[in-house]
């Protein structure tokens, strides 16, 4: 074909800095069939309780994934959409003006996606998207189901109002609901007080701090065991020095290396489902937050590829 005489010229990947937005250059597409993963964005931030702007969360995420998508994933090595099929389905669709709504249109969002057998990945947004989130995936894994939680908050402060828009406390809501056993339940990065965490274990980041990464895996692997598993990311379980861009920040937290070696050794998790929330790009800094978000969640699909794989050889997960 030639153009004004002219050879057309070849297609070529865009340029990091330039071409469709969409997370790690998936096909944008509501097409579900034969997809194993599905990366959508919930751009909802009518539950802070400090500041807003984690609605621009999503597209963050979506923007620094871009140079992710150029070489293969470090440390895995290999590139993930050979084996895994993920797509990006675009973004939850709720009447904001009508926030009575928002929590049953998260719900029937992420229940549209799960019919479909595909494991979702999703950014917020603030992080009451989880709990809508939960309900979904309780509704298809059945409850309770197990949770590992990184954030520097607890988010279960009391809360008797059912149809109350806050993200503190909806693991409160979780745990009184049945959809998640504490027990079998851990929180990463902890670091701000609560008189009752309602029988979750807590891993403060103090704690992770004194005793190191290999332990802290331990102890996370050790809790949840086989269970159906949701695992939810705070973008605030890193220290405000790796991720400036968010809501509620607190000093202390964990650093990127820490976070992103426990998530690669998330492997042997019987893990049904994630979300990374509360990316608020309006206060970060050179895009740092929207880089680690993104980087977290490159190796949450790179966990879920080498599950796939591992199930595909007949691999127990647990030799990973």
């Amino acid at each position: 074909m030639t153009t004004n005489g002219h050879p057309a010229p070849a297609s070529a990947p865009p340029a990091t800095y330039s071409g469709i937005l969409s997370f790690m250059r998936r096909p944008h597409t509501r097409e579900l069939g034969g997809v194993d993963v599905v990366v959508s964005g919930v751009p909802f931030d009518l539950a802070t309780t400090f500041r807003s702007g984690s609605r621009f969360g999503p597209s963050a995420v979506r923007a620094a994934s871009a140079q992710l998508a150029e070489l293969k994933p470090f440390p895995w090595g290999v590139d993930p959409f050979e084996t895994l099929n993920v797509i990006d389905y675009g973004d939850c669709t709720f009447d904001a003006h009508n926030p009575l709504t928002i929590r049953d249109a998260i719900v029937q969002h992420a229940r549209t996606i799960l019919a479909s057998g595909a494991r979702m990945l999703t950014f917020g947004g603030d992080h009451y998207i989880t709990y809508p989130l939960l309900r979904a995936h309780a509704e298809r894994y059945g409850k309770p189901l197990s949770l590992i939680h990184f954030d520097a908050h607890t988010d279960t402060w009391p809360d008797d109002q059912p149809d109350s828009l806050n993200h503190g406390t909806m693991f409160f809501k979780a745990v009184h609901e049945g959809l998640i056993d504490p027990k079998r339940s851990v929180q990463v990065g902890i670091r701000t007080w609560n008189d009752d965490t309602m029988g979750l274990n807590v891993l403060s980041a103090p704690w992770v701090h004194e005793n190191g990464i290999a332990k802290t895996i331990e102890a996370i692997l050790d809790t949840v065991g086989d269970a159906p598993t949701y695992l939810t990311f705070d973008i605030d379980c890193l220290d405000p020095a790796f991720a400036p861009g968010t809501g509620t920040p607190v000093p202390g937290g964990l650093n990127s290396a820490q976070a992103l070696a426990i998530i690669r050794a998330m492997t042997p998790v019987n893990l049904i489902g994630a979300d990374v929330v509360e990316v608020a790009p309006a206060y970060d800094h050179a895009e740092l937050t929207g880089l680690a978000a993104a980087h977290i969640a490159a190796d949450l699909l790179c966990v879920m590829n080498a599950q796939k794989l591992a199930r595909q050889n007949g691999d127990a997960l647990t030799d990973l």
